[in-house]
């Protein structure tokens, strides 16, 4: 599959849009002024604990004290765990110190998520220094494959190392994945260092920002394409994969056109269409989108489609091109929680698992963790999809 990856940069935020094969299916947006979270280190210091929460809020020094659950305290490595949960209060203690790292974003009035199960992503692996075992992508098919990383990753990790070999670590070298290990550990003793020279509450390390991330989870450089319309962030970026892939060519390149960079890939008339509340399908039909406070609601309508020989296979025909832009919007839009989607009611089950097939097949290159639970006893399709930071707001005011 070939991406192409469009990088607009304006003077209050940079926007980036991903095409795979031609298609939109993704767009993230990161203001100059605020950077999420996510990912970040910081040396806090516990504000309260609350007991019949099994929970303690902890100064990170944001607005909002972030959240710290009993789960996220424990030891990473649920073998390792007690049979029984102890009290919250047996672990922590008000004004006591101690090192997280943010999981979720603040929203709206929630403070951030924070854990100590910690873990730094590069390349090739996912570090987690105190997690005590070697896991592999599902993602990778091959068992030959996922044994050899598996074997790789027992051998370089130490006792006490937790390693996930990434779904890009498929056929990479051996001492390519040693390179990356070093680096990460390198980056957690210094973590670790800063911890124990600085006071609480302060920021000990900061994830990398939107297109690093981007470059670091998904670009590759035999395939896919860069273009941007600001020559100083390319030369950033290029520096940025000189380290990360030594060697490589990348396909990078600066946009020099008279119009915009969105306008010229289509890109612009493209989001404006796609975060609507009512969206059409190819065929006629539509979806309405909504958002409450709780989880995300779609719902399906025939609209214009007529295209089917009877109303079963009209109806079917419909929900299964709702069921294909239905995935590609939820990556889009960034969409998490709980999901809700009203198909037409089919009254045929092979219909019915067809559509839950289509939307199965359609979200495998959904790169954020998501769950599709099947069909409610009211007919409603219900699925989750992990939530780490706000759904997308469409900026094209630039």
């Amino acid at each position: 599959m070939m991406k192409r990856m469009i990088v607009h940069c304006g003077p209050d935020s940079t926007q980036m849009a991903l095409l795979e094969d031609g298609r939109l299916v993704e767009y993230a947006a990161e203001s100059s002024q605020k950077r999420g979270l996510v990912g970040s280190f910081f040396k806090g210091k516990v504000v309260n604990v609350v007991p019949g929460m099994q929970a303690a809020f902890v100064d990170i020094g944001q607005k909002k004290n972030a959240f710290l659950y009993i789960d996220d305290l424990l030891h990473p490595h649920l073998e390792k765990q007690p049979r029984q949960k102890p009290l919250i209060s047996s672990l922590l203690k008000p004004g006591q110190e101690l090192v997280v790292q943010v999981v979720k974003d603040a929203f709206g009035n929630k403070g951030a998520r924070v854990t100590t199960h910690y873990s730094l992503p590069g390349r090739w692996l996912v570090y987690m220094p105190t997690a005590g075992y070697v896991a592999v992508s599902k993602k990778i098919g091959l068992e030959e494959e996922r044994a050899r990383l598996r074997t790789i990753g027992e051998e370089l990790r130490d006792e006490e190392e937790g390693l996930i070999l990434r779904t890009v670590a498929e056929n990479a070298e051996p001492e390519a994945i040693a390179e990356d290990l070093g680096m990460l550990r390198e980056r957690w003793h210094h973590i670790q260092r800063k911890a124990e020279d600085v006071r609480a509450p302060s920021l000990l390390h900061h994830d990398l920002g939107m297109l690093q991330r981007l470059m670091r989870d998904i670009y590759s450089p035999e395939t896919d394409e860069l273009i941007m319309d600001c020559r100083e962030q390319l030369e950033q970026t290029t520096a940025f994969l000189d380290t990360m892939l030594p060697g490589k060519s990348p396909k990078l390149m600066v946009y020099g056109g008279e119009e915009g960079l969105f306008e010229h890939y289509g890109i612009r008339q493209q989001l404006e269409k796609d975060f609507q509340r009512k969206i059409w399908l190819p065929g006629g039909g539509y979806i309405v989108w909504d958002n409450t406070e709780a989880m995300t609601v779609i719902d399906v309508n025939t609209g214009r489609f007529t295209g089917g020989q009877t109303l079963e296979e009209t109806v079917f025909q419909t929900n299964m091109e709702a069921a294909q832009e239905i995935a590609r919007l939820v990556r889009l839009r960034d969409a998490g929680g709980i999901i809700i989607v009203d198909f037409i009611d089919m009254d045929r089950e092979e219909h019915q698992n067809a559509v839950l097939d289509m939307l199965e097949s359609s979200l495998e290159g959904d790169r954020t963790q998501h769950h599709i639970l099947g069909w409610t006893k009211l007919g409603l399709l219900e699925m989750t999809r992990k939530r780490v930071r706000e759904e997308n707001v469409l900026l094209l005011s630039e």
